[in-house]
């Protein structure tokens, strides 16, 4: 079994070695549910996707998965059949609007916490087999702060925290961001405004955030943007379409757009940093043992 896991480990390695700097492992978080922040997730990935990129989301919420249902899929297959080594990593994706990629978690991400440690090398050779063939690999976590989400902020390239102007979710949020910047100062945050009335309340919430986070924790956030209150999003949820595809034309729509050459104006700058996705997948390894 040892010789086994060696063999696997040395293979994620050349893999990795020849995918460097190819894939962005992004991490999509909210500090309390109720936020939109998956409809949020499924609509940024299909901008990304209709700018050309290849995305795929990794629906990493245990129980509550819904991005199949916002896009109107039914997966076949999910993470369980993979850990129980029925299928494997491109079997269980499946393809929605304008190709873009999921993969539904499941029982599966619970699974990962019981996983020995071969079964963990083998995820990772599987998962491992993704990088390079997708642009962006964007994990829908559950909100609040699990033990799977830690796992997933503590291993991502960076992590967005998206709230609302709420006080009780600008509360929840900022204390994600407190207690993961504990315990790694190295992880980057973005923060998004989802439900602004107004762009000016979208700006107020951010700056209110970000001015805490710099003078308790000397800590720099930075704001994709808003999404202001948009009654084409809860139609388009159910017709069990993506906003940006069943209203293009509306401020949902807009904002998000907008939101994505944020992003992407924000990748740029930082691609000479340290954007390997090398060791991505043995970081969770390791937090999970």
């Amino acid at each position: 079994m040892k010789d086994q896991a060696q063999g696997l480990r040395n293979l994620i390695k050349m893999q990795s070695n020849s995918n460097d700097n190819k894939t962005r492992v992004i991490t999509i978080t909210s500090g309390k549910g109720g936020v939109g922040k998956s409809n949020l997730t499924l609509n940024l990935a299909l901008a990304l996707q209709l700018k050309g990129f290849k995305v795929l989301i990794f629906d990493a919420d245990i129980g509550m998965a819904n991005i199949d249902v916002l896009m109107g899929v039914t997966p076949k297959y999910n993470l369980y059949h993979l850990l129980k080594r029925e299928k494997n990593i491109k079997e269980i994706i499946t393809k929605g609007v304008y190709d873009l990629q999921i993969i539904s978690g499941g029982s599966g991400i619970q699974e990962l916490l019981n996983l020995s440690q071969a079964d963990l090398e083998y995820f990772a050779y599987e998962a491992s087999k993704l990088l390079g063939s997708v642009d962006y690999i964007i994990f829908d976590t559950g909100a609040g702060l699990t033990q799977q989400s830690l796992n997933l902020m503590m291993s991502s390239h960076e992590t967005i925290v998206v709230t609302t102007p709420e006080p009780t979710s600008i509360t929840d949020a900022y204390a994600i961001i407190k207690m993961v910047h504990s315990m790694n100062q190295q992880i980057q945050f973005k923060m998004i405004i989802n439900r602004v009335t107004t762009q000016k309340e979208g700006r107020l919430t951010s700056d209110k955030i970000s001015l805490v986070a710099r003078q308790f924790l000397n800590l720099e956030l930075s704001t994709l943007g808003y999404i202001c209150e948009d009654v084409n999003i809860s139609k388009a949820v159910k017709r069990q379409t993506p906003f940006l595809t069943a209203y293009p034309n509306t401020s949902a729509s807009r904002d998000i757009q907008q939101i994505c050459r944020t992003f992407l104006s924000d990748e740029n700058e930082t691609s000479d940093l340290n954007t390997s996705v090398k060791g991505f997948f043995y970081k969770m390894i390791r937090l999970l043992k």
